[in-house]
């Protein structure tokens, strides 16, 4: 077991605000976190530092072994895999699927002047081939609906088989069909050998994926709980991080939360 994403009392300060304050979390290769927490609770800073986008006012970060402001983030940007909406906003519209998939070999956003070999060919054909994607390969990324979109970025950051791999609310905005295809998807993905380890933002608890193994729990930039899911996802904690009573139930793998009484009244 080996760490790939190491935070030592971490510190983000913007304006005089912690949006990260004093959070030490470690990440090894074989788990998939999930961050849980309400709206500015820092959950999308830390995986801007995870992708070496973002560094720390203080405290340490070391990605993939790795220190950020010690090395180069040139080298390590290719050995990670991020997917958002706001990486998807840049995105050319009329770009196809398949080369919105294959330039991730390049770390570049449109096709353009690059040669890629029969290898690059060959796996973005069998990436689009996992995630259900193969049959739109020709489709401009601007024509997709949302659930196609959110499958197309996973794609693309799966594309150079990464050593860490992060979604930011990959299921966001979707509908309930759109949303039980991907997590199927990332069910099956994350219970691969080969997986990388993976760490996924979202707001709700209904969109962890099946096989997830470790939450982190976070409120206004502190970690209120972080461990093994089923130990960890408790009503207390989610108390805690969200200011309400929350009852939490787990079955088959999936999990629902909803207020444990009336919030009004």
């Amino acid at each position: 077991m080996t760490s790939v994403l190491e935070l030592n009392d971490v510190v983000v300060r913007r304006n005089d605000r912690h949006i990260v304050d004093h959070l030490t979390w470690t990440v090894n290769d074989d788990e998939r976190w999930v961050i849980l927490g309400p709206n500015g609770a820092g959950k999308t800073t830390l995986l801007q530092m995870a992708d070496t986008m973002m560094f720390p006012t203080a405290g340490t970060v070391d990605v993939l072994g790795e220190r950020l402001g010690k090395t180069d983030v040139f080298q390590l940007r290719p050995l990670i895999g991020f997917a958002s909406t706001a990486l998807a906003r840049r995105i050319p519209a009329d770009e196809t699927v398949l080369n919105v998939v294959l330039t991730a070999a390049y770390s570049v956003m449109g096709r353009w002047n690059e040669e890629y070999e029969g290898l690059d060919q060959e796996r973005a054909h069998e990436v689009l081939a996992d995630w259900r994607l193969e049959h739109l390969a020709d489709r401009h990324f601007g024509t997709l609906s949302d659930g196609e979109r959110k499958r197309v970025q996973v794609a693309r950051a799966v594309m150079t088989d990464p050593e860490l791999l992060l979604l930011d609310e990959p299921t966001a905005s979707l509908d309930l069909g759109a949303r039980e295809e991907l997590l199927q998807l990332l069910t099956r993905y994350a219970a691969e050998p080969t997986t990388p380890a993976m760490v996924m933002v979202t707001h709700h608890v209904e969109e962890i994926p099946v096989g997830f193994t470790h939450v982190l729990l976070m409120r206004e930039g502190q970690a209120v709980a972080q461990g093994p899911l089923k130990q960890t996802l408790t009503r207390e904690n989610l108390e805690k991080t969200f200011g309400f009573p929350i009852a939490v139930i787990e079955h088959g793998g999936r999990w629902v939360a909803r207020a444990e009484a009336p919030i009004f009244g």
